[in-house]
């Protein structure tokens, strides 16, 4: 099993930043691939970004403007927020996959953490 811990999240005006952490602990792994998704009310859940394999992958509404960050010393993947903007505003969940070709596709991850709101405000 592995745990998944989101932190980072709260509130910041648009044009502002904020970096969220998720930090591993339990069966963790090099090998496994960790992602964030978002999910805004009335939405799906939304591919943001993923580090597999020393490779980073984006979705295209968060390219140039997020980074993707992996620690695996200190099993911690973090995610720094750039010129937020209040289509943002979602629940941000990381996750684990050993699906490592599949990183943008939410139904290959096998475990996933409780989530942290951010809400940017106009």
């Amino acid at each position: 099993q592995v745990q998944l811990v989101e932190s980072g999240g709260g509130l910041v005006q648009a044009g502002g930043s904020l970096t969220l952490s998720c930090a591993a602990s339990g069966r963790t792994s090099s090998r496994f691939a960790v992602g964030w998704f978002r999910q805004a009310p009335g939405k799906e859940r939304e591919f943001v970004a993923a580090t597999s394999r020393g490779n980073e992958y984006y979705g295209d509404s968060v390219k140039g403007r997020f980074i993707i960050s992996r620690d695996n010393a200190k099993r911690t993947v973090s995610l720094e927020m750039n010129d937020l903007e209040p289509e943002d505003t979602a629940v941000y969940y990381c996750g684990a996959t050993l699906d490592y070709l599949r990183v943008n596709n939410a139904s290959t991850y096998n475990y996933w953490g409780q989530g942290t709101q951010v809400t940017v405000s106009t």
